[in-house]
């Protein structure tokens, strides 16, 4: 039998469990239903038992009938602010695409690894890229930048045919540059508060709740070391589990076939100023948003903002006797649909995790940890917070399990040595790489196509298990010192 058909059995079997057996202790019916949910959509999306878009409508059908969300509540958990990040970067993403400016940015890249430049030096070159554009910008943000550049080396580097046409290629560097980039993303958006909303977050409620704050340069100390060994072992572990060097790929070949030579055409010399501004936007929100209406301007509002300029500004050129806009509909149409909708079923799970009090539930697991020594209890809260954020949208995590953790340092009387298990937590929320709906980059890197699942599944799980001590022993190391 198939891992696909035990997939397609496994998923409905656990859900089918939770329905008739009860409820462990202390965990209502609702929460214990959302369990087997859990179960049900991992087995599918890992498995692939069916297409992972169709997966993500089982959140529509079963929080309803189980009475933990309405129908209208779980419709618009699909449709959160960040599916507008999503698909307004997807355009964007497909106007540079379309002008070629995404060779140009590409070929910069290339250049600047040099002639000698192998297959893992080129990974680790566009990993780099991705970790420092995400310590200033969202890691979705980041990811839909990137994977366009990513996307012009490999087809410069070699294109496979068959008889029914072309393949895409999901072995060696053809995996392991999108893979690379959706967990460089992730990766790079601990080195700052303001590199993932999730941080700020973590560090609001370890503020209002226990008094403990952490600053800006504080959070650096912390989460910059993190990144700065993360992204080298997350290559390591992507290289070896592509097995990049069994897969030739001739790096000067995509070099030369991106260098073209051509001048700047009218359009790419007009989408530079859009995404330098939108980039530009990115950065500054946090100094905007304060003086404008409550939540309205977001990283998607600003995203669909330069998605809408692309239809209206003209590229210079004609069409039909008609000037041209940067991005008509029947390319914008390409857009990654199913990838949007696979996101947001996973957003939908993690609305149904805390609406039914699964998520609460875990994070009060914690509590009888309180009697081990103190670097165990990290250890264990951050695996927590990881399995939990696999599931669970990183800010559902962080907002759920923070103030459990914090409850925890008070109980335990810790004062500011409450850091060493509370910061674990709040830099864990954002790690989690195994599920391709678990995080935006990772949604994004699926749906170039050239990922497989269970290369995906193994790169990540290595990766989170690493992690889960990384976390602990940097930031322990760290506060021996400062």
């Amino acid at each position: 039998m198939t891992a696909q058909r035990i997939g397609l059995f496994l998923g409905p079997l656990a859900f089918a469990i939770t329905a008739i057996a009860p409820a462990p202790s202390g965990m209502s019916g609702e929460a214990w239903l959302v369990a087997g949910l859990v179960i049900w959509m991992a087995a599918w999306w890992i498995t692939e038992a069916v297409p992972l878009a169709v997966t993500a409508l089982l959140p529509f059908v079963c929080l309803p009938l189980s009475g933990v969300m309405t129908a209208r509540e779980t419709a618009s958990a699909y449709y959160a602010p960040i599916l507008f990040l999503l698909l307004g970067g997807a355009f964007i993403a497909l106007a540079i695409e379309r002008t070629g400016l995404h060779r140009r940015l590409s070929l910069a890249i290339l250049k600047a690894i040099g002639s000698q430049g192998g297959q893992v030096r080129l990974l680790l070159a566009f990993m780099v890229s991705a970790a420092i554009l995400s310590g200033l910008i969202s890691n979705t943000s980041t990811a839909l930048i990137m994977m366009p550049m990513a996307l012009a080396v490999l087809a410069g580097g070699a294109s496979l045919q068959t008889a029914e046409g072309e393949t895409i290629e999901t072995g060696g560097i053809y995996g392991a540059l999108p893979m690379g980039i959706a967990f460089a993303a992730s990766i790079g958006g601990l080195g700052t508060i303001v590199g993932s909303p999730t941080n700020g977050i973590a560090v609001q409620l370890l503020d209002d709740m226990i008094g403990l704050k952490i600053s800006f340069a504080q959070w650096v100390v912390f989460g910059m070391p993190i990144v700065l060994i993360g992204v080298p072992i997350a290559c390591l572990i992507i290289a070896k589990v592509q097995k990049v060097s069994d897969h030739p790929f001739d790096v000067a070949a995509a070099r030369a076939a991106i260098d073209d030579h051509a001048a700047w055409s009218p359009a790419e010399k007009r989408l530079v100023p859009i995404v330098a501004i939108t980039f530009f936007l990115w950065m500054t929100k946090r100094w905007v948003a304060p003086y404008l209406p409550e939540d309205s301007w977001t990283d998607g509002t600003i995203a669909v903002i330069a998605a809408l300029s692309l239809f209206l500004l003209p590229d210079g050129t004609r069409q039909n006797g008609k000037t041209r806009p940067l991005l008509n509909w029947h390319e914008a149409n390409r857009a990654p649909w199913g990838v949007i909708l696979m996101f947001g079923g996973g957003l939908a799970l993690a609305a149904g995790m805390q609406a039914s009090g699964l998520a609460d539930w875990l994070g009060q697991s914690l509590l009888p940890l309180e009697a081990l020594p103190l670097f165990i209890i990290a250890l264990a809260v951050v695996a927590m917070v990881v399995l939990v954020t696999e599931f669970a949208s990183n800010v559902a995590t962080a907002s759920a399990i923070i103030p459990v953790v914090a409850s925890l340092a008070a109980g335990l009387g810790l004062g500011e040595a409450a850091i060493l298990i509370a910061m674990p937590a709040a830099l864990a929320a954002s790690w989690g790489f195994i599920l391709p709906a678990g995080t935006g980059p990772n949604a994004i890197a699926w749906g170039t196509g050239h990922l497989r699942i269970e290369k995906l599944v193994k790169a990540g799980l290595l990766l989170d298990l690493i992690g889960i001590f990384l976390i602990v022993g940097l930031v322990w190391g760290i506060a021996a010192f400062v």
